[in-house]
């Protein structure tokens, strides 16, 4: 039987991307030893971009394929938990589809390893009840890796407090290899002890080290004490850390992200304006897949573009829902006369451009014209910047940007 290895990557477009770059990694170091096998829960968070990224993974990379699992329906309609628990109840519902696939394929095949996204930690105790060997693929730095993995810890320490950290503003929180950090100031779902969330990332943290190993989208001379520290074991006190493997940076090549991820196999047009912009003139200004700003704000940036008199391109999504009982985001157009203040594309219009909804990153960034980059600091955004060298101001506003 051919050997293969399986993937399972977590939820969104840059989980997804993530994970293909993976096997395209693997598939260049070891093409004539494995075949790559993507398993895929289909469910309220696909996008038509994610679908369109995926029909073209599957033209273009012919050792790549894709077992989509049956549509599964899950309640996004809670207004008091946090997304994350919304992910965790779909993952687990997807237990079941992930044991068949695995069953089936290795009548077939011989599965040598098996890497799931942090989000699909459900999957862990399936794979192992197969005797697979299963690996985490974390596509956060390092850093914030060290965090998750000395989480367990930290709940430990104020457990019996019974409050919440959102609660304890004069508190500093110490994780190994981090500066402290102010209790109020952690990722979203840590905040709320209360919140579903809260139970999931500590269930995602304690599985973490129980993987056969971590491999980690970041390289050592980034985060040389984060790498350090979690080799060290110093992040799971209790217990034995599994082998660490940075095998990052890790990024889709600019070519493809100009191509397809937004459904478009024609060359964008954005890139077609920078081409006659001054060499390292633009500032480049997006917030990645879920950065999104009310209007007030939207109106706020741009006047601030406006009055710097600095060229720009800026990607713009619609402003979140009022609407807090829905998890899920409904994508519409954006309607930029709506958000813009009177007159602003008119008056901008030989210095800046502005973009609905997605631009190709990766090309944007490597294309000679910009010269810096606002982003919302999503790990992603972070090494495609750092590997095109372009310098960032940085605009934190969820996930990974502790």
């Amino acid at each position: 039987m051919d050997d293969a290895i399986v993937l399972y990557p977590g939820p969104g477009i840059g989980h997804v991307v993530s994970m293909i770059e993976l096997g395209k990694l693997i598939l260049r170091r070891y093409s004539h030893r494995f075949s790559i096998i993507i398993l895929l829960s289909t469910g309220p968070f696909d996008t038509p971009a994610t679908t369109s990224y995926i029909d073209h993974i599957s033209q273009t990379n012919p050792s790549i394929s894709f077992h989509r699992f049956p549509y599964l329906s899950v309640d996004t309609s809670s207004s008091t938990c946090n997304i994350v628990a919304v992910f965790s109840e779909f993952f687990r519902l997807s237990a079941s589809n992930v044991l068949h696939a695995l069953q089936q394929l290795s009548k077939t095949s011989t599965v040598r390893a098996f890497i799931i996204d942090y989000f699909c930690a459900s999957a862990l105790p399936v794979a192992r009840d197969l005797g697979i060997p299963t690996y985490h693929f974390l596509t956060t730095g390092a850093a914030v890796n060290a965090a998750v993995l000395y989480f367990p810890t930290i709940h430990k320490q104020y457990e019996s407090s019974n409050k919440s950290f959102k609660d304890m503003p004069t508190t500093f929180l110490h994780f190994p290899g981090l500066p402290p950090l102010q209790a109020t100031r952690m990722l979203e779902p840590w905040l709320n002890r209360d919140d579903p969330a809260y139970d999931d990332m500590l269930y995602f943290s304690e599985l973490l080290p129980k993987s056969d190993g971590l491999l980690i989208n970041t390289f050592h001379d980034l985060e040389p004490i984060a790498v350090k520290t979690i080799r060290e074991g110093t992040c799971v006190p209790n217990g034995p850390t599994p082998p660490v493997y940075c095998i990052g940076p890790l990024i889709a090549d600019t070519g493809e992200d100009e191509s397809n991820i937004a459904g478009s196999v024609a060359r964008h047009g954005c890139l077609s304006w920078l081409d006659t912009q001054p060499s390292q003139s633009v500032v480049f200004l997006c917030f990645g897949s879920n950065g999104t700003f009310s209007p007030a704000q939207v109106k706020e940036i741009a006047n601030g573009l406006e009055r710097s008199g600095k060229r720009f391109l800026w990607v713009v999504k619609n402003p979140p829902s009022n609407d807090k009982s829905k998890q899920i985001a409904v994508t519409a157009d954006v309607d930029l006369d709506a958000l813009m203040p009177e007159g602003f594309l008119e008056r901008t219009k030989d210095r800046g451009m502005v973009v609905k909804s997605w631009a190709p990153q990766v090309a944007v960034l490597n294309h000679p014209s910009v010269g810096g980059f606002v982003t919302h600091c999503g790990w992603n955004s972070v090494l495609e910047a750092v590997v095109a060298g372009v310098p960032m101001v940085a605009w934190p506003l969820y996930a990974d940007s502790i």
